[in-house]
């Protein structure tokens, strides 16, 4: 996952060099050679221990940059200045850090010279998406005679022939795979040494926005012709996107739809440690307040993102609830973005820890793996959970065990989880299935990082969010499953009474209860292997509930109630509509505003609904747990559902007060009003049961009384023991 030795794009100081030399550069070709390695350099805390016999003087930082400054084998490249621990914290202060240059050689001969000193390889960091087709065994290699090689013309375009710019393509055989990018024509050329036409086993296409992606397995290419391949528009699978807001498929399985639109993270601050966030996007133009560049230490380099990776994550943490395009989650919160890649390393994790520390940043998100271990990182993130933030960090995608930081135990590790339906046949995301798939179609893909570590799982696979600089693209990885966490987290801290009570302080204990609370919302997920899910999918709320206990229904009519529940029923296709009922009496009301049929004389009650309403079938004794269950509203007699299973839309979570369907309740808490759609529940207890009443309550308890027949009737719930009719 990691490159040890890879520059860091325009954050090298350059090498001192005459005029001439420059110039000799440009004209004469240079042999290539080894570079020297990159190291953090800290003096150890005393007491160390010395060598027998010796006596060993303390160091401070600036001696130790004196030191190596002074050295003519080392580059020194910036240092890192050490930060005090908070007081009556476990962890200790940090020590300055020296970021240099030098080789292993001279890195052996130093520690002899001075022990007091510790050296740490500064590796490069990767950002945890999906760059690779999925790994599948595979029988040895065909033996292909020396010099084979194939070229292949791609041409990508859409179906009504527009070409597709900027299009990743890639090529696997039985070698090294090969990569290329479409030009302005969509064109692009592969060639492939030591493959032949048959030996090619995929061809993957990710187009940059606006489309689904292609996965081809023994794709037939052509040598001589252009071989065409037309991804399929988002538009095409969300009717009217971007046009229309959409909540994700993710959002909806987290049950970040059905919170109230008061709910909003307002009051958190969020950290997007990553390639940065391309402030020019509708959804984050106005969401992102502020950040830092440390790859260029350009004053606005954070809001720039070459790698479009940033701001995907930046949008799904708290993307702009405007009416269009996608929604975060925590759509109040205040958006840092802190930008260490392309190139970042350890020590520029640990200046941006450092950023979020000074401004008290709440919650972390850390798209980002590596497969070395940083005690340095290690020691930052520990200080940094000693004040109070939280970093949900992403377990990695190379299939394998789970990567640092994730195997730290002072973090949230987030593993990705996919939807069989929540893309089209034929794309990458398909590729990435792996079973068992769960009867709602549930499934840990491929890529994903496994292990003990892994506190819960979030969807990580066609996540649809917000790419530079105004379009969207469905991405799969764990640094998409990460920010879903990230997100519910910053609603947890901004609404969940624990974090304005016993836990207000910026502590340790804060960041400890706020991720207990997380994990204590999640729904196990049957997926073969715990070391996969964690403790499951976290629940939005579950995770909530307290909150949720303090918005409380409106008084209502239970004739009134009962209607908006038949309609409910109706356009969740629990109820078939029609003109009439037996003996002339209205039958339920049915979409676009139509009467329906009561039950037929002679007919059994199920045949009045919907049949097969879940493929799975009725639970004894409580709700069935496969199948799609939908949300609807109901506006001028019509009514429309989203299933919580796919992508469907919504209306804004804000707006002005008289859009909001909810008023100011007693206590503080937020009331259901009358807007037409908005079905109000009975009042709920924290552990979600109905609370007991007389009066408007009452009438809201038969009305329940009455949905559970209805749903009992049409097989969705099993016989009640306690009904002495049955």
């Amino acid at each position: 996952m990691t490159s040890n030795d890879k520059p860091k794009d325009g954050s090298e100081e350059p090498r001192p060099a005459s005029p001439r030399g420059r110039q000799a550069s440009r004209q004469a070709p240079q042999p290539v050679e080894p570079r020297p390695r990159r190291y953090m350099v800290a003096a150890l805390p005393q007491p160390h221990p010395a060598a027998p016999g010796a006596a060993v003087p303390a160091l401070d930082g600036d001696t130790v940059r004196r030191l190596l400054e002074d050295d003519p084998e080392v580059r020194v490249l910036r240092r890192l200045r050490g930060t005090a621990g908070n007081p009556g914290a476990q962890a200790p202060g940090f020590p300055a850090v020296v970021v240099a240059e030098m080789t292993a050689e001279h890195v052996e001969a130093l520690r002899r010279q001075y022990p007091q000193l510790y050296f740490e390889r500064d590796r490069l960091l990767t950002y945890s998406d999906v760059p690779q087709p999925p790994r599948r065994r595979r029988s040895a290699p065909a033996v292909v005679p020396p010099g084979v090689e194939s070229t292949f013309t791609f041409l990508v375009r859409d179906a009504d022939g527009t070409p597709l710019p900027g299009a990743s393509i890639l090529v696997t055989g039985h070698g090294w795979p090969a990569q290329t990018s479409t030009g302005a024509d969509g064109r692009a050329v592969i060639t492939v040494v030591g493959e032949t036409p048959e030996s090619i086993n995929g061809v993957t296409v990710r187009p940059r926005s606006g489309y689904w992606s292609v996965h081809i397995d023994r794709p037939a290419l052509s040598t001589t012709r252009d071989n065409l391949i037309e991804p399929v528009r988002l538009s095409e699978t969300f009717a009217g996107f971007p046009g229309r807001q959409v909540f994700g498929w993710g959002q909806q399985a987290m049950n970040l739809d059905r919170l109230p639109p008061t709910l909003r993270g307002a009051g958190v601050r969020i950290a997007i440690i990553d390639s940065g966030a391309d402030v020019r996007h509708p959804d984050l133009r106005d969401r992102v307040h502020a950040g830092v560049d440390l790859v260029g230490g350009e004053p606005d380099g954070w809001s720039v993102d070459a790698a479009y990776h940033g701001s995907h994550c930046a949008a799904v943490v708290s993307g702009a609830d405007d009416g269009r395009g996608v929604v975060g989650f925590a759509v109040e919160a205040e958006v840092h973005v802190c930008k260490i890649f392309p190139g970042g390393r350890f020590s520029d994790l640990i200046e941006a820890l450092d950023y979020c520390v000074e401004q008290r940043i709440d919650v972390v998100n850390l798209s980002l793996a590596s497969r070395h271990h940083s005690p340095l990182v290690a020691a930052k993130i520990d200080q940094a959970r000693e004040a109070g933030v939280a970093c949900v960090v992403a377990a990695g995608n190379d299939g394998g065990p789970v990567g640092f930081p994730g195997i730290l135990p002072g973090v949230l590790t987030v593993a990705a989880v996919g939807k069989a339906d929540a893309f089209p046949p034929g794309t990458a995301h398909e590729a990435e299935i792996r079973g068992p798939v769960t009867g709602d179609g549930f499934f840990s893909p491929r890529f994903t990082c496994h292990g003990p570590e892994i506190d819960v799982c979030a969807p990580g696979v066609a996540v649809l969010s917000a790419v530079p600089p105004d379009g969207y693209a469905a991405l799969d990885g764990t640094s998409m499953a990460a920010p879903h966490v990230a997100g519910l987290a910053a609603l947890v801290l901004a609404h969940h009474g624990d974090f304005r009570g016993p836990f207000s302080g910026r502590d340790a204990r804060r960041v400890d209860h706020l991720f207990h609370i997380i994990k204590s919302s999640c729904v196990p997920l049957n997926l073969g292997d715990l070391h996969r899910t964690g403790a499951g999918m976290p629940n939005a709320l579950r995770a909530l509930a307290p909150a949720l206990v303090q918005i409380t229904p409106e008084p209502i009519e239970a004739g009134t109630l009962l209607g908006q529940l038949t309609a409910e029923m109706t356009g969740a296709g629990l109820l078939v509509p029609a003109a009439g009922g037996p003996d002339g009496e209205a039958g339920h009301t049915g979409q676009d505003g139509q009467a329906g049929p009561g039950a037929q004389p002679g007919m059994a009650p199920q045949a009045a609904y919907g049949v097969g309403a879940s493929p799975n079938g009725p639970v004894p004794g409580g709700l069935v747990t496969g199948g799609r269950r939908g949300r609807t509203t109901s506006t001028g007699g019509t009514s429309s559902s989203t299933g919580r299973g796919g992508t469907g839309s919504r209306g804004k979570r804000g707006g002005t007060a008289a859009d909001r369907p909810y008023a100011i309740g007693p206590g503080g808490g937020r009331t259901p009003g009358r807007a037409a759609g908005d079905v109000p529940g009975p009042p709920r207890t924290a552990n979600g049961t109905p609370a007991g009443g007389t009066g408007p309550a009452g009438g809201e308890q038969a009305a329940m009384a009455w949905l559970r027949e209805e749903m009992r009737a049409a097989g969705l719930l099993g016989d009640d023991p306690a009904d002495p009719a049955e």
